[in-house]
């Protein structure tokens, strides 16, 4: 599985929205949509906040571990 998978995933199963989601990593919802979209990846810093978030391990996230 793919981040824009697995990225859609975690964030269904959060009790967060993608608007929400956007303004805890000081982002834009298109940039969400477009990870979504496997039009492009987090910065590292965005990502360790997203991991923090979504409680979710980067390893997973990235498809490195299941």
């Amino acid at each position: 599985m793919k981040f824009k998978e697995r990225i859609a995933i975690a964030i269904k199963q959060s009790r967060y929205s993608q608007k929400q989601l956007a303004e805890m990593l000081g982002i834009s919802e298109s940039n969400i949509t477009n990870w979504k979209n496997g039009e492009n990846l987090p910065s590292v810093e965005t990502l360790y906040k997203l991991c923090e978030i979504l409680d979710e391990s980067a390893d997973y996230l990235l498809g490195l571990k299941d």
